[in-house]
């Protein structure tokens, strides 16, 4: 009989599928990050979920109620634990692969103002496939580039429906893997080291206090502000969050300023959360939120 806990999620196919990377994050807060060949004294030691696939299915299941996770992890503590806290979440864990690698880690050191360092030793990342996984007509797929861009492309091959790309970390594409994207999430470092970006049909990118905007064949055709946040406390799971919550919003049919606004309080609420998995209120909640401002002039 398997160990594997399962999710409380329903039954129905999910808003949104996501494959990609499952990290335990291993974090020490200090008052400042260290200058190379320095040690920084007085720092706090935190163990908590991460890795951007599950950040992202996490922040999926909370503003949607459900959502899938394809990934693997070893047959550790950590493997086990991280598949417990997403079905806690409402995540459908049941095509995460146990491997015999040890779950993925990363490193991450943060500093008072929530900016961050991460070095990431992949593990069990790098046995993802998609060995008996089926997407449905309508399902949402979001990826990221912590897994073998090769299973990237392998998802957006098996794709039926609105297939999406966290183009992070920055790497160049495989062509075809492009051509094959309803949407791409960067930021605006992101955008700038992947030049085909600027002639793809459709993507968002992240401007940090500045907003967000959409692109359309290389055109700005949209943007939405920043909400402002006097209480960051951290900063690595709100672009994850972002990515979650403007896939759904666009899913939901919500035009691009106000998908990007939606995306962007999201992503404020993240930063405000210790965790690389914060609490977000449902969906709706910030469609309603943001939809004044969406409002045209």
């Amino acid at each position: 009989m398997s160990t594997t806990p399962q999710s409380s999620a329903p039954n129905s196919s999910p808003t949104l599928t996501v494959v990609g990377s499952i990290n335990l994050d291993i974090t020490a807060t200090a008052n400042r990050l260290p200058s190379p060949g320095e040690t920084v004294g007085g720092g706090v030691l935190r163990q908590q979920p991460g890795g951007k696939g599950a950040n992202q299915a996490v922040a999926a299941a909370r503003l949607a109620g459900r959502s899938r996770m394809v990934g693997a992890v070893g047959h550790d503590e950590a493997g086990l634990s991280l598949i417990t806290a997403m079905a806690g979440a409402g995540v459908d864990v049941q095509d995460i692969a146990r491997v015999d690698s040890a779950t993925g880690t990363a490193l991450v050191l943060v500093d008072g103002e929530g900016e961050n360092q991460i070095v990431v030793c992949p593990g069990a990342n790098a046995s993802v496939a998609l060995d008996g996984v089926d997407f449905d007509d309508d399902e949402a797929v979001l990826c990221q580039l912590e897994v073998d861009q090769n299973v990237v492309l392998e998802a957006a091959r098996r794709a039926k429906g609105f297939f999406a790309l966290n183009a992070a970390p920055a790497m160049p594409l495989i062509p075809e893997l492009l051509e094959r994207c309803n949407l791409v999430i960067v930021n605006e470092t992101e955008y700038e080291l992947i030049p085909a970006l600027r002639d793809a049909p459709l993507v968002a990118v992240t401007y940090g206090g500045e907003g967000s905007a959409i692109f359309v064949d290389g055109e700005r055709v949209a943007e939405a502000p920043a909400v402002r946040v006097t209480d960051i406390v951290n900063t690595i799971g709100a672009g994850d969050a972002f990515c979650a919550a403007l896939v759904l919003a666009l899913q939901s049919g919500l035009e691009h300023s106000h998908a990007l606004a939606v995306a962007n309080a999201v992503g404020a609420d993240a930063v405000r959360d210790a965790s690389s998995q914060p609490a977000l209120k449902q969906l709706e909640h910030y469609i309603e939120a943001t939809r004044t401002a969406a409002l045209p002039a």
